[in-house]
């Protein structure tokens, strides 16, 4: 794999693109301009990786859109230092942009060949600290809870207990969640407190959708 000088500027111009359409938190656009996004693509896709759209990975999954990617860690308002739980690794770009902003990632994958390709992913880059699960991601993770953020990278048909359960008070889960016709809208949770939480409804979007079990 090669990040050549060529990616770079092709990157550059993606953050940009980014930043023209209201991504405002630099340490995310940070970020995205220091992961390859090509490395998570077959090389067919290489000449348009740095496009602002979603590809196949296999699986019947995607790499998510750059955009969807910003919109939802900026909602995350991470810090270095901060444990996050990422609910569908997928290929393994969202964790890697998380930990390149110190977040100390623990990413869950019901897909066991996305799972196994993503840990070499994040040996590849040196996101060794990254922590992959093969396992249901309606379970979360509670041995490692509580975390101070969680994201859900699939439409779920509502938020699940189990996740809200194993926030911190304080913390923020990003979620989308079906509204019909095939899309989700974008919900931030804040937990205020042992049974309470703030919920914010924010813009549409269609992610492929958060499923049960393993495969």
């Amino acid at each position: 794999m090669k990040d050549t000088f060529r990616h770079k500027g092709l990157r550059r111009r993606l953050v940009e693109e980014l930043r023209g359409k209201g991504i405002r938190d630099e340490s995310v656009l940070a970020a995205i301009n220091a992961v390859p996004r090509h490395f998570f693509l077959e090389k067919a896709f290489e000449e348009i990786a740095y496009e602002d759209r979603a590809f196949p990975i296999g699986a019947d999954q995607t790499i998510s859109q750059p955009f969807t990617v910003a919109y939802q860690t900026s909602l995350l308002e991470v810090h270095a230092g901060q444990s996050v739980l990422e609910i569908g690794t997928g290929s393994g770009y969202q964790a890697c942009v998380l930990a390149a902003m110190g977040a100390h990632v623990c990413t869950l994958e019901r897909q066991e060949t996305l799972y196994r390709q993503a840990q070499v992913m994040f040996m590849a880059l040196g996101f060794e600290h990254v922590r992959a699960f093969f396992r249901d991601g309606y379970g979360g993770l509670p041995e490692m809870a509580p975390f101070d953020r969680i994201l859900v990278t699939c439409g779920a048909p509502e938020v699940p207990e189990t996740l809200k359960d194993q926030l911190r008070i304080g913390g923020i889960m990003v979620i989308p969640v079906d509204e019909g016709a095939g899309d989700q809208r974008m919900i931030r949770l804040r937990r205020t407190g042992s049974t309470s939480f703030e919920e914010t409804r924010l813009d549409r979007f269609r992610f492929v959708p958060f499923l049960r079990g393993k495969s």
